[in-house]
């Protein structure tokens, strides 16, 4: 059995954007059970969680021998083990996991970067300043994306782990207008979103905020 780690608990701004999300839709489309492990501040420098995490960050996964950090990593773990998230052929894998990691590299630090910026530092004049620039990196990102999406439905001729990292990529923007300004991309997002699995993984991945505040 899997257990994969998560937060107790975090403030609303992050609730549905944490990374244990990506790893719970993918083992929820690969059809693999799992058993949470929930930390909170305290439980995340202790030796114990730094052996299985050297950041204490989350998720990390611990399956029988195995020890796995970075969401990333975890899921291409899981997509190499699921038809549902990897395709079977060669070429088809290596452009999927390109995807994953353009997801990762080529978008995700524009878009983390202006997030930063809204969220914890747009009083500052130094944030006031920059955003502009942080804006049209995304921009240029999303407009390269869309490119590639054309008409078609996924990153590739079906839904893959790429299409599941990319949309949570995108879900950090949730705070602009900046993809519902983008039809074709808002209907990706929209249609990777509507999946049972990812409908599944958010509710379990609220849970246990909706349980502390209760």
């Amino acid at each position: 059995m899997i257990t994969l780690s998560a937060f107790r608990w975090v403030p609303p701004v992050a609730q549905g954007l944490v990374r244990d999300v990506r790893v719970r839709w993918a083992l929820e489309e690969a059809g693999i059970p799992y058993q949470e492990r929930l930390i909170g501040r305290e439980d995340q420098a202790t030796a114990a969680y730094r052996a299985l995490q050297p950041f204490g960050q989350v998720p990390a996964i611990e399956a029988g021998e195995l020890k796995l950090f970075e969401s990333g990593a975890i899921v291409l773990h899981i997509a190499e083990r699921s038809d549902a998230l990897m395709p079977s052929e060669a070429n088809g894998r290596a452009r999927t996991s390109a995807w994953v990691f353009a997801a990762l590299n080529s978008v995700e630090p524009h878009i983390q970067n202006l997030a930063e910026i809204d969220l914890f530092h747009a009083r500052e004049d130094w944030a006031l300043a920059r955003r502009p620039m942080a804006v049209e990196a995304v921009q240029k990102r999303l407009t390269s994306l869309e490119t590639w999406l054309g008409d078609r439905d996924y990153l590739e001729e079906r839904f893959t782990a790429a299409d599941l990292m990319m949309t949570t990529v995108l879900r950090i923007l949730r705070h602009t207008a900046i993809v519902s300004e983008r039809p074709a991309l808002q209907a990706y997002q929209e249609r990777c979103e509507a999946r049972a699995a990812f409908q599944k993984a958010m509710a379990d991945h609220l849970r246990p905020f909706k349980a502390t505040a209760a």
